[in-house]
């Protein structure tokens, strides 16, 4: 009886491509989604106190969006933030740039975050 090729053994390439396939993945978002974690709870303090913006003013403001980023370990500067009220409406916009490392490659992952709401 005649044997095909996988039963003899010969196939087992296939599975160390998809298995390190499997690891280069789970590598690549084992360092980027904390990252990106981090990066969407500044952006939503960002978005909060653009709501908040009646009661609060531009000190506070600048204030607690600087503290969370410390917090989080984000490289957002003071340079990088701007707090602006234009007639009845708040700007918020920040930008900073995330080195992410891999083994041999530094990503920089920059990130733009803005709001911009009404002042009631």
């Amino acid at each position: 009886m005649r044997r095909s090729r996988n039963e003899r053994g010969e196939g087992r390439f296939g599975c160390v491509v998809g298995l390190l396939i499997l690891l280069a993945t789970v590598y690549v978002a084992y360092k980027v989604i904390p990252v990106k974690i981090r990066s969407a709870e500044l952006r939503q303090i960002i978005v909060d106190e653009a709501k908040s913006a009646g009661t609060h003013n531009n000190k506070k403001i600048r204030a607690a969006i600087m503290h969370k980023a410390k917090e989080l370990d984000l490289p957002l500067t003071d340079a990088n933030l701007t707090v602006e009220r234009v007639s009845s409406e708040i700007r918020i916009e920040a930008k900073y740039t995330v080195p992410v490392e891999f083994i041999s490659y530094t990503y920089q992952w920059n990130f733009r975050h803005r709001a911009q709401n009404p002042i009631f």
